[in-house]
């Protein structure tokens, strides 16, 4: 076990992991703790199937991104890019990135970018940390007309990207059949396929500041390694088209962000520190019950970043995972006490200043989590997939989760052969062998699964909302 206390570099929120306080109490700790890990895995979050997620996500980026010939670099972030939700358990998030546009941050020689490039420049003097304004410094001569027509005058005579224009342009595409495009949602167009395919789309733009890279990497700290930082630096940042709730200039301002970077900081937890984030996106969605975001899986990641880089990698092993949880629920309860959540990338900007927290929802979440502290181990019992599993016979149990694995995977792989089977139309080649043998083992494995509902007493049997159930 770590000892308890903090680095004088650390915040006091995110301190080491204390001591339990006898050593019968640490035993019944840690066998609780085992148990939780066996679980999560058992649920679909062990490392390998985590593996297979973010490799299948990263390969439909790339593929994504080279049926647009280089315009654009398509990244699949979130939880679906952190491999941290299976097929039909959330939204697919997907940034992108305009290749023809660079944002610079003002120290920045604009000299080494080609003339076919449109160079903006990043001010932030008078917009609030990681948010900024981006000035027109040279108008490049391939230039996309929704970055064209997303120009305004600052009032001086110079022009600035509107932030709301942009997104309102691309939100006006015409949309291709089976498509139903819903209202914006911050900087993203959130849209639905095929009835049950939700995914947000964020165009965003390439930004080069290796001035906040470099003081982030220069941190002390216990975690990431040296060279996952170098690959976080390399990655770089992006701008997405939403300005801070309370400015004046919001409707001009762009956020920084570094969606590709999190995602390999993500990719460098441990299996026990992957484990925790996923108990508290579990925690928000069954217990807290957020209505408009005020607690979103994003402040529960800055916190898992927090706790990792400031504790030795060490003291995060299988058996101790409830009591970082505890430590997380505690940083958690701080932050809506204080109303203050550092960003992990760039501190300065406190993640709880827009929440839109109101007090009442502020008193109930902090004494629902002071309750949740005092419970203990059994603070898990709160989790319905938890319980389920508890309860559940472990030989069903296993038998289901190799199925409903199987079948996730085979979805995946359908899922970008798809994109490799389209033609310059978009339209899919459901001849293609591999398809249909995908297609064939998908039927299989529902078909097993239905057999054996049968068997257990079950009277109607929905194949296609059986698919949909196993990859919720």
């Amino acid at each position: 076990m770590a000892d308890s206390g903090t680095r004088p570099d650390e915040p006091e929120r995110f301190r080491r992991q204390g001591s339990v306080s006898s050593k019968q109490d640490l035993i019944q700790w840690e066998n609780a703790s085992v148990e939780t890990c066996t679980i999560l895995s058992w649920l679909g979050y062990g490392q390998e199937i985590i593996q297979a997620r973010r490799d299948a996500y990263r390969e439909f980026g790339k593929l994504l991104t080279a049926r647009v010939c280089g315009a654009a670099t398509y990244i699949i972030t979130g939880s679906k890019g952190e491999g941290l939700s299976s097929y039909l358990e959330s939204d697919v998030d997907i940034m992108d990135v305009n290749n023809r546009v660079f944002c610079l941050e003002d120290d920045v020689n604009s000299s080494a970018f080609p003339g076919e490039m449109t160079v903006l420049r990043s001010l932030s003097r008078r917009s609030y940390h990681g948010h900024c304004r981006l000035l027109l410094e040279r108008r490049g001569t391939t230039i996309h007309r929704h970055v064209r027509d997303a120009f305004c005058d600052d009032g001086y005579g110079r022009e600035l990207l509107s932030s709301d224009l942009y997104v309102n342009n691309w939100s006006k595409e015409d949309l291709t059949e089976g498509i139903v495009q819903h209202e914006r949602a911050g900087p993203s167009i959130p849209y639905t396929m095929h009835g049950n395919l939700h995914r947000d789309k964020v165009h965003a733009l390439h930004y080069y500041c290796p001035n906040i890279l470099s003081k982030w990497a220069a941190r002390p700290r216990h975690w990431p390694p040296p060279e996952a930082v170098q690959r976080v630096v390399s990655l770089g940042a992006f701008l997405t088209p939403v300005g801070f709730k309370e400015s004046e200039y919001q409707h001009v301002e762009w956020r920084v962000c570094f969606n590709a970077g999190e995602t390999e900081l993500i990719s460098n937890l441990n299996d026990t520190q992957t484990k925790l984030y996923v108990l508290l996106k579990m925690i928000k969605n069954d217990v807290l019950h957020p209505r408009k975001k005020e607690v979103s899986s994003y402040t529960l990641k800055n916190i898992v970043l927090w706790m990792a880089e400031n504790n030795p990698q060490a003291s995060f092993h299988k058996k101790s995972i409830l009591q970082w949880l505890h430590e997380a629920l505690d940083a958690l309860r701080v932050a809506l006490i204080t109303l203050e959540l550092p960003y992990y990338m760039i501190p300065e900007r406190n993640l709880m200043a827009t929440s839109g927290l109101d007090e009442e929802q502020q008193r109930t979440w902090i004494s629902t989590i002071t309750d949740m502290l005092n419970e203990g181990t059994r603070v898990i019992l709160r989790l319905p997939k938890i319980r389920q599993c508890i309860v559940a016979h472990p030989e069903p149990l296993r038998w289901y989760n190799g199925r409903r694995i199987e079948l996730e995977l085979l979805t995946l792989m359908r899922m970008n052969r798809d994109i490799i089977c389209r033609d310059e139309n978009g339209e899919s080649d459901d001849t293609d062998a591999i398809v249909q043998a995908l297609e064939r083992r998908i039927d299989e494995v529902i078909t097993y699964v239905c057999v054996r509902m049968i068997m257990e007493g079950s009277r109607v049997i929905n194949t296609e909302a059986i698919f949909n159930r196993i990859l919720m």
